[in-house]
């Protein structure tokens, strides 16, 4: 069973928190195009919901991954996609390397502040011409001393132009490209870090994010997540939480837009009877529910095995999958149920078709889900016979 009485006590502190500090909010922050991580990000972290499953001796909780499956959970009550995705990159999405691998010194240095919300941090990894094709990424670490020299620049940064450090993948050899990459934690605020631009999305307005140059950025060699040349793994081992996060970051944001549609729904006329009465609309809303507690249960079952210490690429996947297609199917769906005021911006239902269509594209996009579940299942060319599938 994933859930306890001992979640109980975390989850009605959350929820509470974002009843009072964010849901209030959400709309100027909408409006704004940004929210105010640092003083959000304490408050989190004061309640010690920034580190739970991170090391105790670095500020964490020390729990398992259950309580950070709950919490992303949780966020989904936000009445936006951007904010809680905000948060999931503080906490499942830039610091799981560093949590894992970082020395005992760079972790005190830039975990603790990150845990504790006195530090907002980023990812650095997507590039204009690699995104989910992370293996083709341009930017570079020379080595010099004792030092890396960093020249190049990362796009679609969640958090950029608020973060104070960033955990960036670059190309630190000239090797086969999955053996050349390290990742290494850059304050931002190091000589010769540009912030190009804040970038206007489609969605997740209240979600700052910049595309970010480096003109020969020099930091010290102790910056370095693990080993060198383990970059691209480490990552790939980020993406998996990533993934996991983003999936269940959905449940409640999609449950909310379907009790929002049934509540519309059933106040709107249409040829002098309620659209909700109408079969098409409340079958499909049935069968809508169902297909959210049917990724629910998938979710689950990936987190039992994370906790389990399995592999969960391929449940991680199937869930990241499943979740950006259901997003788009729900949304489109429950828009339309809404009429002429579905395509309004101030309905709940226009901003969650804006928000959830990134599902499909950040942290990998659904072709590469794809991909990865096909080399899986042995059905690609030169894969090979078909695994366990």
């Amino acid at each position: 069973m994933l859930f306890t009485a001992d979640h109980d006590e975390p989850r009605r502190i959350l929820q509470k928190f974002i009843a009072a500090e964010i849901n209030p909010h959400v709309d100027e922050w909408e409006a704004a195009g940004i929210f105010p991580a640092h003083e959000l990000f304490k408050k989190l972290g004061s309640l010690g919901f920034l580190g739970l499953n991170k090391p105790v001796e670095f500020g964490g909780q020390g729990l398992d991954y259950s309580y950070a499956l709950m919490m992303a959970e949780e966020l989904g009550a936000i009445t936006c996609g951007g904010v809680p995705m905000a948060i999931g990159v503080q906490t499942d999405m830039a610091t799981p390397a560093l949590a894992r691998f970082g020395s005992d010194e760079l972790r005190r240095e830039f975990l603790a502040p990150a845990v504790s919300g006195d530090a907002v941090v980023c990812l650095g990894v997507s590039e204009t011409g690699a995104g989910s094709d992370v293996a083709s990424i341009k930017t570079t670490a020379r080595s010099d001393g004792d030092d890396y020299v960093i020249n190049g620049g990362k796009m679609w940064t969640t958090n950029g132009t608020q973060a104070d450090w960033m955990c960036l993948l670059a190309n630190t050899g000239d090797g086969p490209v999955h053996r050349n990459k390290s990742l290494i934690i850059v304050p931002m605020k190091t000589k010769g870090v540009q912030i190009a631009r804040k970038l206007d999305k489609l969605g997740m307005h209240s979600s700052d994010t910049a595309q970010i140059f480096f003109d020969n950025v020099r930091v010290p060699k102790r910056n370095l997540v693990g080993e060198e040349g383990q970059g691209f793994t480490y990552q790939m081992l980020q993406f998996q939480e990533e993934r996991l996060w983003g999936a269940a970051a959905c449940l409640k944001s999609h449950e909310y837009i379907i009790a929002k549609t049934i509540e519309y729904t059933r106040e709107r006329k249409v040829f002098g009877r309620s659209v909700l009465d109408n079969q098409v609309v409340h079958f499909k809303l049935a069968e809508m529910q169902t297909e959210v507690e049917l990724l629910r249960a998938l979710i689950y079952r990936a987190a039992e095995a994370l906790i389990a210490g399995e592999d969960v690429t391929r449940l991680a996947t199937m869930a990241k999958l499943k979740a950006g297609r259901l997003g788009r199917e729900l949304t489109d769906a429950c828009l339309q149920y809404w009429g002429g005021m579905g395509f309004m911006n101030e309905t709940p239902v226009s901003r969650a078709y804006r928000d959830a269509r990134l599902t499909s594209i950040g942290g990998g996009a659904d072709e590469v889900m794809l991909t990865i579940l096909c080399k899986m299942m042995g059905t690609l060319p030169g894969t090979g016979k078909a695994g366990n599938a």
